[in-house]
């Protein structure tokens, strides 16, 4: 499945409110079309993972169930 490129520069990043203290902390961002990247607060421009809105709701739901 071909995954829309976002671009992650101008993303708007937000610490996770799940996130430890410490270097323990992950960074949440909207794209558009409702999809969502999740990256290491410690490695900004390092690598993000990308989910599309259906992915989204099951990472989620995983972990919440976790």
């Amino acid at each position: 499945m071909n995954q829309p490129h976002h671009d992650l520069a101008r993303a708007r990043w937000v610490k996770s409110s799940h996130s430890g203290s410490g270097d323990q902390c992950v960074e949440v961002a909207r794209l558009s079309g409702a999809a969502h990247a999740v990256r290491d607060s410690k490695d900004p421009q390092g690598p993000a993972l990308t989910f599309s809105p259906i992915e989204w709701r099951s990472f989620l739901d995983a972990v919440r169930r976790s």
